[in-house]
C-alpha cells in the first residue's frame, strides 16, 4: 500500500445505528390516510342524510307532468249533484285526425291544445272550437304517401269532450292551435 494510508484495523464491534421514525413512517402514514378517507365518507353520509327526500311532503309518483304549461284551465261544467269517480275513469284517449299534417308534426306527448273545428260554409257550417287545453298523449307518425288526408293525434280528454271530437272528426275538417 501506499506510504500515506493508515494501517488496517479491525471495526470495532457497536450497538447498531437507528433512525428516528424511518421504519414506522410508512405504517403512520398509511394509518393517517385511513383516518382521512373515514372522516370523509363520514361527512358525506351525514350530508345524503341532510339532503335526502322529506318524509310526508309528497306521495310517490307525484311529479308534475312534462310538456307545455297550461295557460289557462279547461272550462269544467257545473255538477248539480256530487258524482264520485275516480278522476282517471273521467279521462279517456280520443284518436282524431288533424287536416293539416305538417302542424300535427309540431306536436309532441304532453302538450296543450285547442281543437277547432271548421264545418264545410255551403251545407251552412262555420268555425267553432271543440275543446280548450287538452293535453296529446300520443303523435303515431303515419306513412309517407298519407299526408293528403291528415294525421292522426291521440288526445287526453274528458268523457264528453272526447265523444264531440270524434263525431266532429266525421263531419267537419279539424285544426289545432297550441296552448
Amino acid at each position: 500500500m501506499g506510504t500515506d494510508a493508515p494501517p488496517t484495523r479491525e471495526v470495532p464491534a457497536f450497538a447498531p445505528v437507528r433512525v428516528r421514525g424511518g421504519r414506522y413512517r410508512l405504517q403512520r402514514l398509511v394509518r393517517q390516510r385511513r383516518r382521512a378517507v373515514a372522516a370523509g365518507l363520514a361527512v358525506t353520509a351525514a350530508a345524503l342524510v341532510a339532503a335526502g327526500p322529506r318524509a310526508g311532503t309528497a306521495p310517490h309518483g307525484a311529479e308534475r307532468p312534462r310538456g307545455h304549461p297550461v295557460t289557462e284551465a279547461a272550462p269544467r261544467l257545473p255538477v248539480t249533484a256530487p258524482v264520485r269517480r275516480h278522476p282517471a275513469a273521467d279521462t279517456v284517449a280520443a284518436p282524431v285526425r288533424i287536416a293539416d299534417a305538417a302542424t300535427v308534426e309540431l306536436l309532441r306527448p304532453g302538450d296543450r291544445v285547442d281543437v277547432i273545428a271548421a264545418a264545410d260554409p255551403s251545407a251552412g257550417g262555420g268555425v267553432r272550437v271543440l275543446a280548450r287545453g287538452v293535453r296529446v298523449t300520443e303523435v303515431p307518425r303515419s306513412p309517407a304517401g298519407d299526408a293528403g288526408s291528415g294525421a292522426l293525434v291521440v288526445l287526453s280528454a274528458p268523457r264528453a269532450t272526447a265523444a264531440r271530437l270524434v263525431g266532429a272528426s266525421a263531419t267537419a275538417r279539424l285544426a289545432v292551435t297550441l296552448c
